[in-house]
């Protein structure tokens, strides 16, 4: 038996439209992406197919990057099933929207996240002397993020930074010898070594994992049913049956999901490298 006939699924879109953010359920749904633990901006793709013409029409005028009225355009993304709620699984700016032929018309949102940031030109000058975390908690507030800091702190002597607001995250990365990346609304530095949250995900062919894991060169690749534990950051404890040379803990540093309402996919597709 599927999960799916034991556990029904839940997708729920937002779209803030002049400050206020609009949900929809009961649609029907696709969404892929990939969020990287490093200075690239995450990415997502939606296509909802069966919504109304006036639903339809509000939404791909009001959320247009060509609508100069209301910005920036933020498209949030939860995912869940029945038994477990949903949970936030991608923030991101809408960066373009296109409507297909009909009969069968659908509509598909590419988004990014920071993409509101990424034209903005920062520049900052730190003291002889400041340290790691406040040159991030000034860099979280200028990209109007929220800060988990998680890196072993130190002395950085006479910063400075002018360029891209958003390449600033991959300066304090190289500058720190740490991971930084942005995670929807959060900017997260942390040190390599280190998982984001102390709960590990524990995955095996008994509590999801699909198919077989892979080696990649920094790790492993496997593909799992969406849960609402996982996170860019995170940690995996692999015990693979299929695959047990590659059992072991690894971090997430690349996470991939494939949802939707109807269709097969509704995975995690994770890549980690060894702890």
């Amino acid at each position: 038996m599927s999960q799916d006939k034991i556990d029904n699924r839940i997708i729920e879109v937002g779209f803030e439209i002049d400050g206020q953010i609009e949900r929809f359920r009961d649609l029907y749904i696709t969404a892929n992406g990939t969020k990287f633990a490093n200075e690239n901006q995450n990415e997502c793709e939606i296509v909802i197919a069966n919504l109304d013409k006036a639903t339809r029409d509000y939404l791909v005028t009001a959320t247009s990057p060509f609508n100069k009225s209301a910005s920036p355009k933020k498209f949030f993304l939860s995912a869940g099933r029945e038994s477990t709620g949903i949970s936030q699984i991608y923030t991101g700016d809408i960066s373009s929207v296109e409507v297909s032929q009909p009969p069968d018309i659908k509509v598909k949102w590419k988004t990014l996240t920071g993409n509101d940031k990424k034209t903005k030109v920062t520049t900052v000058t730190h003291g002889a002397s400041s340290t790691l975390s406040e040159i991030s908690k000034q860099t979280s507030e200028n990209l109007g993020l929220k800060l988990n800091f998680q890196a072993s702190d130190k002395n950085i002597a006479n910063y400075s930074y002018s360029g891209g607001s958003l390449d600033q995250v991959g300066d304090i990365g190289d500058m720190g010898s740490v991971d930084a990346f942005v995670d929807d609304d959060t900017l997260i530095v942390k040190d390599s070594t280190r998982a984001v949250s102390s709960e590990e995900i524990i995955l095996s062919e008994e509590t999801g994992l699909v198919g077989v894991p892979e080696l990649t060169e920094q790790g492993i690749k496997v593909t799992y049913f969406l849960d609402n534990k996982t996170k860019l950051g995170g940690l995996i404890k692999l015990t693979s049956i299929l695959n047990p040379a590659l059992n072991g803990e690894y971090i997430i540093y690349k996470l991939g999901f494939n949802v939707a309402t109807r269709e097969a996919p509704f995975y995690w597709i994770a890549e980690a490298k060894r702890r």
